[in-house]
């Protein structure tokens, strides 16, 4: 049996990349997992059980949980994000910056871990070498799924008239949405004809400022830029259908879901040229692009925008181009847990 932690992504209502791997694998791994929730676990655990967890932790929020680790009832399985907090704690939540590292020590502890990209697996094992730890446990990559809201892949995009761009995430500095809404001002003031849709939730610590660019625009291109507060699976597949294009302009991710993702609706990207990114974009579809490069970024929305056989070429590589599905991930899993 799989003992799948839900600790926080059962009670959660947004929709954050790790929420994402939770509830997608919590889907696609079926009645072979049990959702479990610290400290309201009374199941009994025999040696053969696991208990799998994509959550972040620490003994402060989890009392207990360090002598539970140490116990080891069962086996431990860990799905490790990225080290971001400590990359760039200037622009992560304080909280995420104090309890990554003593998060990153203890998923030593633990008998199997997967990384989400082959970029955070160096993180974790550089880290572990760093703190002179001698025993981990190995450490793979796992392949997350493109397919976000569990529908067939679009396979054909008619051409369309509509200039759209679709930018998707959290609004916060990591994500860089402020470097992008300068971009379009720029292109707006240059006689650009386009609509950007922004869509994410506001990140309390960080996002005021973004909100207060946002609506800045807003007032000085009204029928050029909205933003979606909020918005379903439903609504976002939405938008997808209308979108010319997304641009993914993030500064540092983990695994950059919504490229796949974007791809899944048979929808290019224009995302940074960073290497987790290259990860997926070298396979097609996508347009990488210089980080925080402004005239960089300029001529290749324009590109995406004005012409249309290049737009038609990444379109159809979008489309065709192999992607991975959240039922393939939950297959690696329950291969390895058996």
């Amino acid at each position: 049996m799989i003992h799948f932690d839900v600790t926080k992504s059962g009670a959660g209502r947004h929709r954050s990349g790790l929420m994402r791997v939770n509830a997608r694998l919590r889907e696609e791994l079926g009645p072979a997992a049990a959702e479990v929730r610290w400290p309201n676990w009374n199941r009994i655990v025999s040696g053969g059980d696991w208990f799998l967890t994509a959550e972040l932790f620490s003994e402060a929020e989890r009392p207990g949980f360090t002598a539970f680790v140490e116990a080891h009832p069962c086996g431990l399985a860990a799905i490790f994000s990225d080290a971001i907090p400590l990359k760039h704690p200037h622009i992560t939540w304080p909280q995420s910056v104090a309890r990554h590292p003593g998060y990153m020590k203890l998923l030593a502890r633990f008998d199997r871990v997967w990384a989400i990209s082959d970029a955070s697996r160096r993180e974790l094992v550089e880290f572990w070498q760093w703190q002179g730890l001698e025993r981990t446990p190995p450490v793979d990559v796992l392949v997350l799924g493109a397919d976000f809201n569990a529908q067939p892949r679009v396979r054909f995009r008619p051409p369309t008239s509509v200039l759209r761009l679709l930018s998707i995430g959290i609004l916060e500095p990591r994500k860089n949405q402020m470097f992008l809404l300068d971009v379009c001002g720029d292109l707006w003031a240059e006689g650009v004809a386009f609509e950007l849709h922004v869509v994410g939730r506001v990140n309390p610590h960080f996002g005021a400022a973004i909100v207060a660019r946002i609506k800045a625009l807003r007032r000085k291109y009204p029928a050029c830029l909205r933003y979606h507060a909020a918005a379903s699976d439903a609504v976002v597949a939405g938008l997808y259908a209308t979108a010319r294009a997304t641009a993914f302009p993030t500064l540092a991710e983990g695994c950059g879901l919504p490229p796949l993702e974007s791809l899944w609706m048979g929808v290019p990207c224009v995302c940074s040229d960073l290497p987790v990114l290259r990860e997926n974009a070298d396979g097609g579809g996508c347009l990488p692009v210089p980080l925080n490069d402004c005239e960089a970024w300029k001529a290749a929305l324009r590109r995406v925008l004005s012409d249309d056989a290049f737009h038609a070429w990444l379109t159809d590589e979008a489309t065709s181009r192999p992607l991975p599905r959240w039922a393939d991930t939950a297959q690696t899993l329950l291969r390895s847990l058996r």
